[in-house]
């Protein structure tokens, strides 16, 4: 089952050992309508957004306002409705998809850890990526090759161990870290 989820930030717990958390608010969503294999399209809130579009989907499933978002989700319901949160309480693992932050354009340094030259006065030869290519054969620069570019904002997926889950609250607590910024969007998805 998946959910749509927004990083809170990174926390830890009180007891000994203390172990390092990551806390997740689970969007609440609304099914509005069961496609083929166990996939549902799921409208939440995010934002104000909204535009025709939107508002006619809105008409067509009736919702409120502010469900102005839509998403495709693989669910357990059956039917139209609230999304069943109930599988969280007994999880033990998940996997989690967000987003790195965005470094923009880096240097070779920071985007690929290269040594870099000496900081002495005359060498000249400092943060640059130094030589890239290879002799008159084969005369070119080979594809692949490390050099300074758009730095994150890529998606990866982790997974965490589920520490605890907060009924009242939707707020999901991992063992260890995930990548993404805080308030940062992303999808969980529950292993067995």
């Amino acid at each position: 089952m998946e959910f749509l989820v927004e990083k809170i930030g990174m926390s830890r717990t009180v007891a000994k050992p203390s172990i390092p958390v990551t806390l997740l608010k689970v969007k609440s969503a609304k099914i509005c309508e069961i496609l083929e294999s166990g996939k549902a399209l799921v409208a939440y809130q995010q934002g104000k957004s909204v535009n025709k579009a939107i508002a006619g989907q809105q008409k067509k499933y009736n919702l409120d306002k502010e469900y102005n978002k839509f998403a495709t989700l693989q669910v357990s319901n059956t039917e139209a409705g609230d999304l069943d949160l109930s599988i969280l309480e007994s999880a033990k693992r998940v996997k989690v998809s967000f987003n790195t932050k965005g470094r923009g354009f880096s240097g070779v340094m920071k985007r690929w850890n290269f040594q870099g030259g000496p900081g002495a006065h005359g060498s000249r030869f400092h943060r640059a990526p130094g030589s890239i290519g290879n002799r008159e054969w084969p005369g070119r620069v080979q594809p692949g090759k490390k050099m300074a570019g758009h730095y994150g904002d890529e998606k990866v997926t982790v997974q965490n161990e589920i520490i605890s889950f907060d009924k009242e609250h939707n707020v999901l607590v991992l063992r260890g870290s995930v990548p993404g910024f805080k308030g940062a969007f992303g999808k969980l998805k529950v292993v067995k």
